[in-house]
């Protein structure tokens, strides 16, 4: 969204604009890198109850999110791996 003279940008106008910036300028290497980096930093400073944790939250949003068929299908392609 453009903005005037008379008018400030909002926080999330700022965001966007800031991340499609970033992401013209880098790579997919470069974001591969970067969640490398944060999640050997994130695994340094949470214990393995914290993953067992957000895990659960994730599988039980996903239970409630998607019905019977979708779980047949990610087991058909897992199934074939």
């Amino acid at each position: 969204m453009a903005t005037n003279k008379n008018r400030k940008m909002t926080r999330e106008e700022a965001g966007r604009l800031g991340g499609e910036a970033t992401a013209k300028k880098h790579s997919r290497e470069f974001y591969q890198e970067i969640g490398k980096k944060g999640g050997k930093a994130t695994s340094k400073n949470h214990s393995r109850e914290f993953y067992q944790e957000i895990g659960q939250k994730g599988g039980e949003a996903t239970s409630r999110n998607h019905n019977r068929e979708f779980y047949q299908e990610i087991g058909r392609k897992g199934g074939k791996k």
